[in-house]
């Protein structure tokens, strides 16, 4: 194949149009050629220029990768500079877990220049090699443990470093109705496309959809078929290649395998979303296009996602004809946790006529969804915070604060105080007033029990008490706009489809 070279060394090679290479992942019966042969003629175009800063040179790279929609990067490689990875290393937590390495981040900082050298001359030979990331689990809301993946130091360095360049061409492929883990977007702004939607189109059910163990089911081989498709450099593809097939220690045993890619790895949120893009996303759009008879709403975080649809034989035929897809690239949904609910502003009275009760509710990113009112009698999307979720966090800051005990009272007010802030940060929007009070009602009452049990004096009353958490703990009070207000400005517009105007995926087009 040849290859097209810029000034400055880079190359990129055209590869067929983008229907074309859409189909050729997402049907598994079709063949696709390899990396290596995948062609057609030759297009010449410039890349990111040495000598560069790494924010010049990330620009260049989102630039042709908004231009040049049909051509893959072939010369990514050697953007994996020092600069690069320093950067990375200063974007990492510095107060992560080490992985088998034992390496912290502050260890590796002590010796940051040398260092950083001798992983850059590394990377640069092909002599780098990846660790087995040591295995961690943490506990989830329902009792479970959820297991992730602490890689060392050195990994999660080059990791960054991978993602940082891969985002920027990414970011101009995915669709507007993904949010999990994308520069500039959170789990606020996939709630609030959500409300907005459910509001503002005519949707009566909701589908509740669960992809049963994400993480661990993922297709090896799809998933380096689909970074293929943008992707030409053969020696990103073995760095990506590399981590997956570095496995898991667990028990002093390496556990190696060709599925799944590890949960709480750098680059796993990406490659996840890279996944989710091609085996469910640009189907779902084709799908709401060319097979929806009425409106229909789509948003995902991650591998959690909720669908919108005004009438219920479009969401059955959806169900039926996702299982079907998702089987397709080796995954499948949680029978238990993935249902069709009836929702929306005519639910109540609906189910009212079929003598039945009040609308189902449904959870998402950490929030009960429920079919409300407005004072003045309108249709509103209400959300409140979790129980279960609530419940287990309670759980863990009373364990925490059992063993600081005995600390003075400031000390103690001090970390609560940052523990509620925090807690508001997330959970303090409109229509969740009374959770967020309730929140701060019971880590007094069990900051009062906690100050009681560790002195023979008198107990303190509530009185005192409710002034000791007013001296520390913030006061209850909603920090974030309405869903439409917040929407209104971080996405002024819906999606420009063209053939169905009255169905609309949620706010956030792709841009």
């Amino acid at each position: 194949m040849m290859h097209g070279r810029g000034k400055s060394g880079d190359a990129i090679v055209t590869m067929k149009p983008a229907n074309e290479a859409e189909r050729s992942a997402a049907e598994p019966g079709e063949r696709r050629a390899s990396a290596e042969g995948n062609g057609g003629p030759a297009k010449h175009v410039p890349g990111a220029g040495s000598g560069l800063s790494v924010s010049q040179a990330l620009d260049r790279i989102r630039k042709v990768a908004r231009e040049r929609k049909e051509e893959r990067f072939t010369a990514l490689y050697h953007h994996l500079n020092v600069e690069l990875l320093e950067e990375a290393f200063y974007e990492l937590k510095r107060d992560a877990a080490p992985g088998i390495d034992g390496v912290s981040w502050q260890d590796y900082e002590a010796d940051l220049e040398p260092r950083l050298a001798d992983l850059y001359a590394r990377v640069r030979r092909g002599a780098y090699r990846a660790l087995p990331s040591r295995r961690r689990y943490i506990p989830k809301a329902d009792g479970r443990r959820r297991p992730l993946a602490v890689a060392a130091l050195e990994d999660k360095i080059v990791q960054r470093a991978t993602a940082m360049l891969l985002n920027e061409i990414y970011e101009e492929e995915f669709l507007g109705f993904s949010y999990g883990f994308r520069p500039g977007r959170g789990a606020h702004d996939a709630l609030d496309a959500l409300v907005v939607g459910i509001e503002r189109r005519r949707v009566n059910f909701i589908l509740d959809a669960d992809i049963r163990s994400f993480f661990d089911e993922v297709s090896q081989e799809f998933l380096v078929r689909f970074v293929q498709h943008r992707i030409g450099d053969i020696r990103i593809i073995r760095l990506i290649q590399k981590w997956l097939k570095a496995g898991i220690l667990e028990d002093g045993i390496v556990k190696a395998s060709d599925r799944g890619t590890a949960q709480g790895a750098v680059i796993s949120p990406l490659l996840s979303n890279i996944y989710l893009h091609y085996a469910l996303d640009l189907w779902a759009e084709r799908w709401r296009r060319r097979e929806a008879t009425g409106d229909m709403i789509f948003v995902r975080y991650a591998d959690d996602f909720i669908v919108g649809f005004e009438h219920e034989a479009d969401a059955r035929r959806f169900l039926d004809e996702m299982r079907e897809r998702l089987g397709e690239f080796a995954l499948s949904l949680h029978p238990d946790k993935t249902r069709l609910i009836e929702f929306g502003r005519h639910a109540a009275r609906r189910r009212a006529q079929r003598g039945l009760g009040k609308p189902e509710t449904f959870n998402f990113l950490g929030f009960t969804f429920i079919s409300g009112k407005s004072r003045t009698g309108k249709f509103l999307v209400k959300r409140k915070t979790r129980r279960d979720r609530m419940k287990a966090t309670l759980q863990k800051i009373a364990e925490a604060m059992w063993r600081r005990m005995h600390q003075p009272i400031p000390v103690q007010g001090k970390w609560l105080g940052q523990v509620v802030s925090g807690y508001f940060n997330y959970h303090a929007v409109p229509t969740n007033y009374r959770a967020i009070c309730m929140f701060r009602d019971e880590i007094t009452r069990r900051w009062r029990h906690a100050l009681n049990r560790r002195s023979q004096q008198r107990a303190l009353n509530w009185d005192k008490m409710k002034r000791i958490a007013d001296n520390w703990l913030p006061k209850p009070k909603i920090l974030h706009p309405w869903p439409a207000q917040r929407l209104a400005v971080t996405h002024p517009r819906w999606e420009p489809y063209a053939g169905k105007p009255h169905v609309r995926f949620c706010a956030g087009g792709a841009q």
